[in-house]
């Protein structure tokens, strides 16, 4: 499984950003993409996640109304429109991929870090005040 970041950069609070992640070689039929992030000093957190199969997604409370999760499925893209970007939001973002779901959460998603094996190298994301 190969994935991928970009889209990462510099915003003024209250501005936009669109992260972008392409993944290729994934072979199971049910799978589901997150996004995370690495604040500066402290650990990964999960962000957002989408599951195809379902079209589940979650976010966390700190990012609900507005951070939206989409795909692009004829380009093999992940996508997380980031809005309103507030000072507590810069950090490295990444995309990750969960191969192997835990059947006890049925066909939902969540971005919990440790369902994740394959992530991108990460995109540095920066909110100016």
């Amino acid at each position: 499984v190969h994935v991928a970041e970009s889209g990462g950069g510099q915003v003024q609070a209250g501005g936009s950003l669109r992260l972008s992640c392409t993944v290729s070689g994934v072979t199971s039929s049910d799978y589901v993409l997150g996004w995370f992030r690495r604040p500066p000093g402290k650990v990964h957190e999960g962000v957002s996640c989408i599951r195809p199969s379902s079209g589940a997604t979650a976010y966390v409370d700190s990012v609900k109304g507005r951070f939206t999760i989409s795909r692009d499925v004829a380009k093999g893209t992940l996508y997380l429109q980031m809005d309103r970007l507030q000072p507590e939001d810069p950090a490295v973002y990444y995309c990750a991929v969960a191969t192997s779901p835990p059947r006890a959460v049925g066909r939902d998603c969540r971005p919990e870090p440790s369902w994740y094996f394959d992530w991108g190298q990460g995109t540095q994301v920066t909110v100016s005040s």
